[in-house]
């Protein structure tokens, strides 16, 4: 994997909370194979260098911390870099609303030292208040219907002086690879099309998440746009995780007239015309947050 990171600062600019995509029921919906193909082709792609990096500025901004909540932690892939950069003095709770996925992480890395699993609900945290030194959300902000409510249980549960750090994705126009597998799968459906991509992709503006923050009474420390460049053998696993690896792939088994194989690999076909033959490069763009309670 080749990997080559441009941290910009970004520019602190208030801006309209503009409309962001429907958060519907089934994008919560992580079940049967899905947390396997997410975790297996999506993410060699998207999640794994995003986790190296929210992971050492956690690290760069802790001192001497030692309980930290994930929330929204899918598969455990932030969970392992947060266990690998923190190291044994950080106690980590990992959460999830979705079952399916934390069954998946347990079972691919429950044996990581100091990590707990848990099911919880964002937006109504089971924890006491001043409970954490640090929480910690990757890619899980876009998906939350309530957004004001799930930072001001952020802020309630963090200590004085706790670490809020958080990403979102760039626009789906900065995320090409992203906007391809949208536009090819709904290009089999008359109506209707799987919307699923169009969620965590829509919800980048940092004037409105810099609202959100102090909003909660948290102070923003740190906004930077992450652009990296992802090497990828084959477009065919990533076109699997672009269409299996998310709750559209129900969508698709319920309404397609065509078989879920013919779709990847029409989306991988695209794909590689945008790219090129493997080892394909393909160009990423994520926004990384991070905040203090006073």
């Amino acid at each position: 994997m080749d990997i080559s990171i441009d941290n910009t600062l970004t520019t602190d600019i208030a801006a309209p909370c503009a409309a962001q995509p429907e958060t519907k029921a089934t994008t919560a919906q992580f079940v049967g194979s899905i947390p396997e193909m997410y975790d297996e082709h999506l993410g060699p792609l998207l999640f794994e260098f995003s986790a190296a990096d929210l992971s050492k500025r956690v690290g760069d901004a802790l001192t001497g911390a030692d309980k930290l909540l994930e929330v929204a932690c899918g598969t455990g892939i932030l969970t392992e870099h947060l266990w690998r950069t923190l190291g044994p003095k950080t106690e980590i709770l990992a959460t999830d609303l979705n079952d399916a996925m934390l069954d998946y992480a347990r079972d691919r890395r429950g044996a990581l030292a100091g990590v707990r699993y848990q099911q919880a609900d964002a937006l109504s945290l089971p924890f006491a208040d001043n409970s954490f030194d640090a929480v910690v959300c990757g890619f899980g902000i876009m998906f939350f219907p309530d957004k004001p409510r799930a930072f001001a249980e952020f802020a309630r549960v963090l200590k004085p002086g706790g670490v809020l750090a958080f990403n979102v994705w760039g626009s789906l126009e900065d995320n090409r690879v992203a906007d391809i597998a949208r536009a090819t799968i709904a290009g089999f459906f008359d109506n209707d099309p799987p919307d699923f991509l169009t969620v965590p992709f829509g919800f980048h503006e940092t004037g409105p998440i810099h609202e959100l923050i102090r909003g909660a009474g948290l102070a923003v420390e740190q906004t930077a746009t992450v652009s990296v460049t992802i090497e990828r053998p084959d477009a065919v696993s990533v076109s699997r995780g672009f269409v299996e690896g998310n709750p559209g792939i129900l969508q698709i088994r319920e309404r397609a007239d065509v078989d879920a194989e013919e779709i990847v690999q029409k989306v991988a076909d695209e794909i590689e015309q945008a790219f090129g033959p493997a080892p394909l490069r393909i160009r990423l763009r994520e926004i990384a947050f991070l905040a203090r309670k006073p």
